[in-house]
């Protein structure tokens, strides 16, 4: 079970949203880049980081210090935020980025999801952000009228090397993971599934390893660390366990 800290980066800050409402954010001391060092310190080998800013417009704002991180640290680096033409993915790429998340501009136009999968094999996470069963857009501002399951099938032979599934009344809330949906989601899937969403202590990180499902490959970890809920020498172990 692979274990993804998180970083989101909002105005070169270390942020948590709740619910990803921008207005309902706490900003943290630490620098994205000091935090992926800690993380590193603590033997983390996989990070998730989102570009907050870069959801805000559509642009790869911060890719100097994504630039910095990945070549300070050797980690491997799933990013989100924005990612809504091959231009930005390339520069991921080129930045040594391991994987490069579509969300909205992929469910918007499955064809854009198609052709990337195409020219950056191996290379591309769907990011399904779902709220009661439907999929939600546009820094989760919009419903997609698009049922989340009824989407993955749709695109399952697209190409896909992973996905990300985050229930959205569950994030920044602490109220564990959606595990009950996030399986259906695995089971679904053509590719492995990284929980995402509301993770509180880590008995919910027991608890995803417990599930014993061959296709979830991970979980993603973020306000319950910045919080202190979860203290990240606990974390590491259960990486390593």
């Amino acid at each position: 079970m692979k274990i993804f800290p998180a970083i989101d980066i909002k105005d070169k800050k270390c942020v948590r949203l709740v619910k990803g409402d921008f207005e309902n954010k706490t900003e943290y001391e630490m620098s994205p880049v000091d935090q992926a060092g800690k993380y590193k310190d603590f033997g983390f080998k996989n990070l998730h980081i989102v570009d907050l800013d870069g959801a805000l417009t559509g642009e790869t704002v911060n890719l100097d210090i994504i630039e910095e991180i990945v070549s300070k640290f050797d980690l491997k680096i799933e990013i989100g935020g924005g990612i809504r033409n091959f231009e930005s993915i390339k520069k991921y790429n080129d930045a040594g980025i391991e994987k490069v998340i579509l969300g909205s501009a992929a469910i918007k136009d499955k064809n854009f999801l198609k052709q990337a999968c195409k020219n950056f094999p191996n290379k591309i996470a769907l990011g399904l952000d779902a709220k009661d069963g439907y999929l939600s857009v546009s820094g989760w501002k919009e419903n997609s009228n698009q049922l989340t399951l009824d989407y993955l099938r749709e695109v399952n032979e697209y190409g896909a090397s992973r996905i990300i599934y985050t229930d959205i009344n569950r994030d920044g809330m602490k109220q564990s993971p959606n595990f009950e949906e996030t399986i259906k989601v695995a089971d679904t899937s053509n590719c492995p599934v990284i929980i995402s969403g509301g993770v509180s202590s880590i008995d919910d990180i027991k608890k995803a390893k417990e599930l014993n499902n061959k296709n979830i490959e991970g979980i993603i970890v973020g306000k319950a660390i910045y919080d202190g809920d979860i203290k990240l020498d606990e974390l590491a172990k259960e990486v390593n366990a």
